[in-house]
């Protein structure tokens, strides 16, 4: 049962943008621990839609009333300085916290707080561990930053020591957490408008692993020589697992994929058969996501017949290859890859199902990451049949870094036979895609901004 005695203070949470993935997930934790809830956001959404459902007060807009009558505000790290709403805090002498220190804070509540950490997976590793965790009957607290299935949203507030989390290393947030378990998937350049070079991300997850404590456990890639190392930095457990690293604690051997392209595998445990194992999502990279849920599922002593059900189970999290529907015998999927590691992976997943091309639509994400991985992502995508690129998705920042989509397209089509289009405008895209595609090809949105709305577009028409 979770410890609230840290935040016992603050009967009235006051949050500026709840609407958003982990904010709402907070929102609810506390509701249903009996803290009185407001919250304001931009615009209304599916999230906000459930959570005034639930019974907890959103604002589109500002709301000085609510405030002003809280004891703590927290907000997201998107929140400007300037926001009517923070200013107002300040003025009021109202403590402000940012959610990742503040969901910190929620970590110190359980003692079992699950961190599931790494440049890609986080998502859908998360979401595997979780519904492992619900089979078992373990009633857990989840956060995950998709919508799952088996929680019908993002979150879940159980009645349990354990509370799963993603642990996201951009700008450090995950040092904030109190972990007793940790997932490190792999390390990979990314965030590099925060972390500068590869040494400092690597250095990030030494301290993470760092926060275990001796009793905890930490799993980790044994395929991944820079997770491997971390092992040395803690005396916590330390379980790994592998495809190629056949010295790891678990590990997939036979394996064969359906015309899904999903795997089917046996795995060993110390060079022992342990289960053989069929997977509901495409993809290698999901075998290695699998094996990771099953090293610490097993650690928390859930047994393989209830993992195995589970994993099968586990369709896939929100955007994750996620199938849209079909448009004239067109497949449509979509996928939140937006680094070139996890393009090159959806690509091999996508490759394994029977289909006859494949058009990727593509919206890179942040100028930094565009600039920094410029030619990674040119190289990448060029392994696609088509490829239609978007305008670049601002996020957080302006584009102080003189690049833009029409880089990648110009670097793709000097090695290809051009078949790489930029076209801004998404009606236009859907136009494009409508006139090119045929029956048995497959269209594929790509990337973390709001391209996913191109393949409800082809599908409304």
């Amino acid at each position: 049962m979770a410890n609230i005695d840290n935040i016992k203070k603050y009967k009235h949470v006051h949050m500026i943008g709840i609407g958003g993935v982990s904010m709402s997930g907070i929102a609810e934790i506390l509701h249903y621990w009996g803290f009185t809830v407001t919250g304001s956001d931009t615009t209304s959404s599916e999230i906000v839609e459930k959570l005034i459902k639930n019974g907890i007060s959103v604002t589109i807009g500002h709301d000085l009333d609510s405030l002003s009558k809280s004891d703590v505000v927290v907000y997201t790290a998107a929140v400007q300085d300037n926001d009517i709403e923070l200013v107002e805090a300040k003025k009021l002498g109202i403590p402000a916290i940012e959610r990742c220190d503040f969901l910190g804070e929620l970590t110190k509540s359980f003692s079992n707080t699950i961190g599931v950490s790494g440049t890609h997976g986080k998502t859908t590793t998360t979401s595997m561990v979780s519904v492992c965790f619900l089979k078992a009957n373990l009633n857990p607290n989840i956060q995950v930053g998709g919508i799952l299935k088996q929680i019908d949203g993002n979150y879940k507030v159980g009645n349990s020591e354990y509370f799963i989390i993603e642990a996201c290393e951009y700008v450090e947030s995950f040092l904030k957490f109190r972990p007793k378990a940790e997932i490190v998937l792999n390390i990979d350049n990314d965030h590099l408008d925060y972390f500068k070079n590869f040494d400092n991300i690597k250095n990030a997850f030494i301290k993470y692993v760092k926060l275990l404590p001796n009793d905890g456990v930490l799993v980790v890639n044994a395929d991944d020589e820079n997770c491997l190392d971390l092992c040395s930095n803690t005396s916590a457990t330390c379980i790994t697992y592998g495809i190629h690293n056949k010295n790891a604690n678990f590990t997939a051997d036979n394996i064969m994929f359906d015309n899904n392209g999903f795997a089917g595998f046996d795995v060993f445990k110390n060079n022992v058969f342990y289960e053989h194992i069929q997977l509901s999502v495409a993809g290698i990279h999901n075998v290695l996501n699998a094996l990771a849920c099953i090293s610490l599922c097993d650690y928390y002593g859930i047994s393989n017949i209830v993992i195995k059900d589970a994993l099968l189970d586990f369709t896939g999290a929100h955007r994750r290859l996620e199938y849209k529907g079909s448009y004239n015998n067109i497949a449509i999927y979509d996928d939140y890859a937006h680094h070139p590691t996890e393009i090159s992976a959806t690509c091999n997943a996508l490759y394994n199902k029977n289909f006859n091309k494949a058009w990727v639509i593509f919206q890179p994400h942040t100028y930094s990451r565009t600039k920094n991985l410029l030619n990674e992502f040119a190289e990448t995508l060029s392994h696609f049949d088509n490829i239609i690129l978007t305008d670049i998705y601002a996020a957080r920042e302006n584009n102080t870094y003189g690049v833009s989509s029409k880089d990648i397209e110009q670097r793709i089509n000097s090695s290809r036979n051009n078949n790489c289009t930029y076209i801004s405008d998404f009606n236009d895209i859907v136009k494009y895609v409508k006139e090119h595609a045929k029956p048995n090809d497959i269209i594929l949105t790509l990337g973390a901004g709001n391209v996913t709305d191109i393949g409800d577009m082809i599908l409304k028409e």
